[in-house]
């Protein structure tokens, strides 16, 4: 991946992982049509483009421009402050379930082991 579509080349990947098509990102964000495919050609981002990328894609601006690699999402404590009371407890049960059937396994394994 060269240098210059740095950019372009993780902005395809953000938008792949988040399953939105580049209009339907313009759309969102409210960029005229064929304002993202631009930056195929090696075109650099605005600094208020950037951030409100970043912003969307909650990632960090560095990382878009390819300084800082270790910085893709937020953390998975900033997710879970995002979610709401019945989220939160919907996913430690699922938490604890999977726990739970991560140590039956260990425990059958070693069980038949021995």
């Amino acid at each position: 991946m060269s240098k210059e579509n740095l950019f372009y080349e993780r902005l395809l990947e953000l938008m792949n992982s988040s399953h939105k098509s580049m209009n339907q990102i313009e759309r969102e964000l409210g960029y005229p049509r064929n304002a993202l495919h631009n930056y195929k050609t090696g075109r650099e981002p605005s600094a208020v483009r950037l951030l409100e990328l970043a912003s969307y894609f909650e990632v960090e601006p560095e990382y878009l421009i390819g300084q800082d690699t270790t910085s893709r999402s937020k953390s998975i404590e900033s997710i879970f402050n995002t979610l709401d009371f019945k989220q939160k407890k919907e996913l430690i049960v699922l938490c604890q379930d999977w726990i739970r059937s991560q140590l039956d396994y260990s425990n059958n394994t070693t069980h038949k082991v021995s």
